[in-house]
C-alpha cells in the first residue's frame, strides 16, 4: 500500500505554484521515515506549519497551551492551532494558498486532531484557502465502529459532531463527512492511499508506528483508547503516569481482586479483565498506591470498547457508590468531561440500567452506519 504522502507526485498540481501550509506532527512521515515537513519543502513552496495538540515535534503533554515559535529543525514558522480559537486566524491564512494536513488520527471521537482538522476547514472556507488531506490508516481498523452518536448539547473540543465514539473511518473519510454532511463547504481535495485494506489494525499495515500523542504509545493504547478515556471524567486514574496509559483504570480505594472478579463475571467479549497495583508518576493519583484492573484483550475483533467501558463505569460506581466520584464541572453550571466525553448525559449517574445502555449504543451504531457508508473511500 501507499500512503496519501507517498502519492505526492501524483497530485503535485494540487500544490505546484502556490504557498502551501501544513498541519502536522511526528507521525507525519513516509514509510522511510520522512517528515512530511522535508518531503514537502522538497516538492512544493512550504512557508509555514501549523501544530495541533502536543505540537509539531510532539514535545507538548496533553492540555499544555503554547504560541507561535520557530522550528529549529526546518527553520520554519509554527502557529500553534492548540488555542482558544483553535483555528488558523485570517492573518496566517493570508500568507498561504492551500493548508494541507497529515496527522495520524488515533480512531476515536474525543481524538482532538480531527476537531484541529475541522476547524481549519472552516476557517479554509471564510478566507477561500484550498484544503488537502494526505489520508492515513484509522489504526484500530476502519471496518469497525461503535458507539453513540452524540448529542449536540455536549459538543466540545473531543467531541463536536454527531458522531460514534468509535467511528471506523480515515482522517480523510472523516474530513469528506464534515465538509459534506455537516455543511463545512471548503474547497476540500483528498489524497488518497492506494491499496489500503480498512480492516487491517495498524501493525498489519508493515509502516512504521510513531505514537499520536505522549499517551498513546501503542496500537494496544489505541484498541483500548475508545473505553478507557471516558475515565478522565472520573476520579480513578486512566493509567496516565504508567507505562501503559488506558490499559490500566484504578484507584486508591479499590479492591483489585473483587473489581476483576466482577467484570469478568460479566463475559464481555474479547478482554479478560487482570486485578492489579499501579502507582502513576503524574496525573491523577500521582504517586499514590492504586488498586484497579488492566484490559487484557483476547481478540481485538470481538472487543466491544464502548460497551466495555460503560460496563465498566457502571460497576465501579456501584461497588463503590462512596468513593466514586465524577469530576465537577470545569464552570458552575457547565457540562463536565465524562458528559464531554460520552457525547450525552447517560452515563453520569443512574439514569439507564445497563441493559438500556447498550441498547442505545447498538441504536446508534446501525443509525450512524447509513450516514457513514456515504463517505468511504476505500
Amino acid at each position: 500500500m501507499k500512503l496519501g504522502i507517498e502519492n505526492i507526485k501524483e497530485n503535485l498540481h494540487l500544490l505546484k505554484g502556490k504557498r502551501v501550509g501544513l498541519i502536522t506532527n511526528p507521525t507525519g512521515i513516509d514509510r522511510n521515515f520522512t517528515s512530511t515537513i522535508d518531503v514537502l519543502k522538497e516538492n512544493c513552496d512550504l512557508v509555514c506549519l501549523f501544530s495541533p495538540e502536543h505540537g509539531v515535534r510532539g514535545n507538548y503533554q496533553a492540555g499544555v497551551r503554547f504560541e507561535a515559535y520557530v522550528d529549529e529543525e526546518s527553520g520554519i514558522l509554527v502557529h500553534s492551532l492548540y488555542t482558544k480559537d483553535k483555528r488558523p486566524t485570517k492573518e496566517m491564512l493570508d500568507s498561504i494558498d492551500v493548508l494541507c494536513i497529515d496527522i495520524q488520527d488515533g480512531g476515536s471521537r474525543f481524538y482532538t486532531y480531527i476537531y484541529t482538522m475541522a476547524y481549519s476547514m472552516m476557517a479554509c472556507a471564510e478566507h477561500d484557502k484550498e484544503f488537502v488531506v494526505f489520508d492515513r490508516p484509522n489504526p484500530i481498523n476502519a471496518v469497525d465502529f461503535e458507539g453513540n452518536i452524540l448529542d449536540l448539547e455536549y459538543r466540545s473540543f473531543v467531541g463536536y459532531y454527531s458522531i460514534l465514539q468509535r467511528h471506523g473511518m480515515t482522517i480523510g473519510e472523516l474530513a469528506k463527512m464534515f465538509n459534506e454532511e455537516f455543511g463545512i463547504g471548503c474547497n476540500l481535495n483528498i489524497i488518497k492511499m492506494v491499496d489500503y485494506d480498512r480492516t487491517k489494525f495498524y501493525d498489519e499495515l508493515e509502516l512504521p508506528w510513531v505514537l499520536p500523542s505522549p499517551n498513546y504509545p501503542t496500537i494496544n493504547t489505541g484498541i483500548v483508547y475508545n473505553c478507557t478515556c471516558i475515565f478522565e471524567g472520573t476520579n480513578l486514574s486512566e493509567g496516565r503516569g504508567t507505562t501503559i496509559p488506558f490499559e490500566v483504570v484504578g484507584a486508591p480505594y479499590i479492591n483489585p481482586t473483587k473489581l476483576a472478579s466482577k467484570l469478568n463475571s460479566l463475559d464481555l467479549p474479547g478482554v479478560y479483565f487482570r486485578g492489579m497495583f499501579f502507582n502513576p508518576t503524574f496525573s491523577k493519583h500521582a504517586g499514590v498506591m492504586c488498586g484497579g484492573v488492566q484490559l487484557h484483550i483476547l481478540n481485538r475483533k470481538e472487543f466491544k470498547p464502548v460497551h466495555t467501558g460503560w460496563a465498566m463505569l457502571d460497576v465501579i460506581r456501584k461497588m463503590y457508590p462512596n468513593d466514586y466520584q465524577t469530576l465537577k464541572p470545569y464552570k458552575e453550571g457547565g457540562k463536565c468531561m465524562l458528559e464531554f466525553n460520552t457525547g450525552c448525559n447517560y452515563i453520569i449517574e443512574d439514569l439507564y440500567t445497563l441493559e438500556e445502555q447498550f441498547k442505545i449504543l447498538e441504536q446508534d451504531t446501525k443509525k450512524f452506519e447509513l450516514t457513514r457508508s456515504k463517505y468511504l473511500l476505500y
